[in-house]
């Protein structure tokens, strides 16, 4: 979305945001290096077992977990009690040998050692909404609402009031038809020159594609009961009115559209385990009673989904889940701000593959995207294969149908969003950590041209 600050344009501003990383970056190091200390000072070389006692209670979690969800009866209830056990023998075990308060304290100044350095590492915040240029305000904007979103916030919060008296035209969805891109493109036709969604990611996603395919601007209003497009462009969810100030005081950004054949999706396709759980039609009324029971068979069953997939030279076959996001999310499991991407312009899909066929490759799951059962990357272009002629996905969250080979695709910077000026600043600023660039930060001396020998540091 943004690619700099406006004090990275400045030659001090440079040397202050070097020094500060490099300062972030010594104390990532002084504080990794204290997390190995306090276990080597409680335990010795003993701690290393230690250690190992621990991620081996996380592996047995995981296999119980593995058992679960991918079997029935008796293997099932003993997964349960297993992903249960394992953890908690683990801690009575750090407990009765005095190491539960070295392990806490260490792992603690672990995190903090991670905290700092992507704090180090973190590209250049995006210009927040008041350093960009004012969006013409539009004549006759459209906003389609959809009563029945988000347990019906269209109602709670006076969205269809407020937007008459801003001036736009309503429509709600249902009283005047239910094809959402229809009801857009027969506004488009009548002369509406900004497009807007009060609802969930599904009907956002099919608007915004008429938005795009006409160069019209697009308002996001997040009346939907998740709303991860919005949430990702730092609108607040919990005020969705405050949307509305975009049309007389807002903004104007273009980011990417993902497309999975010809459906157009703002957040994510996904293919394989979870789309055929959605897919279920007693899954809207029973979630986890329908997940818990469809799972095994589509996990360990003889019809269990098996996907291939191509990206560049990148080919993975036997794949039991595929999630395919428009810009890549920060990380396969992060649990601070889960299912969160930095960045909505990078003109690249995120690819999440999930391959775990049995209980070694579960276990093996602790180590993350290390491990054989997740493959991560990113590309232009996706193809997914399937052995039948078509495949279930979830688009957005919609479940549908696609005849195979689906070709998933990105269109960089097509939609042109509209925000409204006073939105927070995008709160996503941290990466992965990148030890080995911490490392050269905290080691190197600082010269006023040093961030320039720093690939990481500056515009991105």
């Amino acid at each position: 979305m943004g690619r700099h600050s406006a004090e990275a344009d400045e030659p001090g501003g440079r040397t202050t945001a070097a020094e500060g990383r490099a300062g972030w970056a010594r104390v990532a190091l002084i504080t990794l290096m204290a997390s190995v200390v306090v276990a080597l000072v409680a335990a010795g070389l003993r701690s290393v077992l230690w250690v190992v006692a621990g991620l081996a209670g996380l592996a047995l979690a995981a296999v119980g977990v593995w058992w679960a969800l991918a079997h029935t009866g008796l293997v099932r209830w003993t997964g349960v009690f297993l992903s249960v056990a394992a953890p908690f023998t683990v801690l009575v075990l750090y407990a009765a040998f005095g190491m539960l308060g070295p392990a806490l304290c260490s792992l603690v100044l672990w995190v903090l050692a991670v905290q700092a350095a992507q704090t180090a590492t973190a590209p250049a915040p995006a210009p927040s909404p008041q350093d960009l240029a004012p969006a013409e305000a539009p004549r006759h904007p459209w906003i389609l609402m959809n009563p029945r979103s988000g347990g019906g916030k269209v109602e709670r919060f006076h969205l269809e009031e407020q937007a008459h008296e801003a001036g736009a035209r309503v429509v709600l969805l249902g009283r005047e038809g239910n094809d959402a891109a229809e009801l857009a493109r027969r506004a488009v036709a009548e002369g509406a020159d900004l497009l807007a969604v009060a609802g969930g990611d599904g009907t956002q996603a099919l608007v915004a594609e008429v938005a795009a395919r006409y160069d019209l601007p697009f308002l996001v209003i997040p009346a939907g009961t998740r709303n991860h497009f919005a949430l990702d462009l730092g609108l607040d969810r919990d005020d969705p009115a405050a949307a509305l100030k975009a049309l007389t005081d807002g903004v104007e950004l273009r980011v990417d559209l993902g497309f999975a054949a010809d459906r157009v999706f703002v957040n994510n396709a996904s293919f394989g385990t979870y789309a055929a759980v959605v897919g279920n039609p007693a899954y809207r009324g029973e979630k986890v009673h329908t997940t818990l029971q469809t799972l095994p068979g589509l996990l360990t069953g003889p019809d269990a989904p098996r996907l291939r997939m191509q990206a560049g030279d990148v080919r993975a076959e036997a794949l039991q889940a595929l999630l395919i996001s428009n810009n890549p999310y920060r990380r396969a499991v992060d649990s601070a701000h889960p299912g969160r991407r930095a960045r909505l312009d990078s003109g690249l899909l995120g690819v999440l593959c999930v391959q775990v066929a049995n209980t070694a490759q579960a276990a093996q799951m602790v180590r993350g995207t290390r491990s054989s059962g997740i493959q991560r990357l990113t590309a232009e272009k996706v193809v997914v294969e399937a052995d039948t002629g078509s495949v279930p996905a979830g688009i957005d969250g919609e479940h549908v149908l696609l005849p195979t080979p689906v070709i998933c695709r990105t269109a960089p910077g097509t939609l042109r969003v509209r925000l409204p000026r006073g939105r927070p600043r995008t709160p996503l600023s941290k990466v992965a950590a990148d030890w080995p660039r911490v490392t050269r930060l905290a080691l190197a001396p600082l010269t006023p041209g040093r961030w320039r020998r720093d690939p990481g540091f500056g515009p991105n």
